[in-house]
């Protein structure tokens, strides 16, 4: 699958011309969410210019996440299309409640009479000095909630596409959009190729994407991650490839919640070892559960045992220096195919 390439966008931008065309399409859809109003446009002003251009259709509210998720799940029974705008990941947790026993369990307990069409965009992710309470990555807790779809974004995907995909959908979407995303350029691949790689993109409105230094043919490892931690294993992939000759596959997963775990079992089938990468804590979370689904269908082709590499267990730091050593980076995933001790080594043991 081939497509325009956006390049010359950054994410944000990308991102907010895909909100104004929806809102301007979409009348139903009503977007929810804390200093919307411009001049202010959001925390990360990827909402900057709404409440100015559509302001029938932008809600801004007071500090009250359960408040905000309450108020959504009364506009989508109502007809509407509501989407929320948390201003940080970690504020998740405080809509938790309405999450799990309002948005959750609706369907359910309607029979499948009545539908919850509803959008949270969540900014996750550290890098950036937040400190503890404003830099978690919290996909974690959304995993096993039924009823929900839990889609991650990255600035290798086609931005626009899975924003409208999840406004479009009747069942509700979490979308993950990584804080240092939001600065990089929408880099798409051109004619199958995303620099030294072969690309290869999946179906569907949450797709994975595949990226190959040897056209696909057999390779080493398979290096699978998500969102903001993307850039950090292609990275790894093009130090192993020109500085070791070791041909690793990376994907880039585009669905959490159900777990799209196709192109990886594809890619592993071609290498024989897989290594996962998550900017949260690994325990219980993306690679924990990628490496349980996968098992059965690969369990004879391995050929190394998984590695799973994620952050380290501890509140994350503001001090840029302690951040990063927190936070897993491109040597780590270096490490951790060349079999050296590293991080990768503590969730493994």
């Amino acid at each position: 699958m081939t497509t325009v390439a956006n390049n010359s966008l950054r994410c944000v931008q990308v991102l907010n011309v895909a909100l104004h065309e929806i809102l301007e399409a979409r009348p139903e859809v009503i977007l929810i969410g804390e200093d919307l109003d411009d001049p202010y446009g959001g925390a990360f002003k990827v909402s900057k210019g709404l409440s100015t251009s559509f302001p029938d259709q932008v809600l801004c509210t007071p500090i009250s996440e359960s408040a905000i998720f309450g108020i959504a799940c009364g506009l989508s029974l109502r007809g509407f299309r509501p989407m929320v705008e948390v201003m940080f990941g970690d504020f998740l947790t405080l809509g938790l409640d309405q999450i799990i026993n309002h948005i959750s369990p609706f369907q359910d307990t309607c029979k499948g009479r009545t539908q919850m069409p509803l959008v949270v965009r969540i900014p996750m992710g550290g890098g950036r000095g937040y400190g503890p309470t404003h830099s978690k990555s919290l996909e974690t807790l959304l995993l096993g909630v039924p009823n929900i779809l839990v889609a991650v974004a990255s600035q290798y995907h086609d931005l626009s596409a899975m924003l409208k995909a999840a406004v479009a959908s009747d069942t509700p979407v979490f979308f993950i959009e990584n804080k240092q995303m939001y600065a990089q350029f929408n880099e798409r691949h051109v004619k199958g190729w995303l620099n030294m790689f072969q690309c290869r993109e999946g179906q569907g409105p949450f797709p994975s994407i595949t990226l190959s230094p040897v056209r696909f043919e057999p390779a080493m490892w398979t290096i699978a991650t998500y969102g903001g931690s993307a850039p950090l294993a292609i990275r790894a992939a093009r130090s192993l490839m020109l500085e070791h000759e070791i041909p690793c596959e990376v994907v880039i997963v585009g669905s959490l919640q159900p777990l799209d775990s196709t192109s990886v079992k594809e890619s592993v089938h071609r290498t024989g070892a897989l290594i996962t990468l998550e900017e949260g804590v690994p325990i219980a979370g993306f690679g924990a559960e990628l490496v349980s689904k996968l098992m059965p269908s690969v369990w004879g082709k391995l050929r190394e045992a998984p590695r799973r590499i994620g952050a380290l267990p501890v509140s994350l730091p503001a001090a840029p220096s302690l951040e990063q050593h927190v936070l897993p980076n491109w040597g780590d995933v270096m490490d951790a195919v060349l079999s050296k001790p590293g991080r990768w080594s503590a969730f493994n043991d």
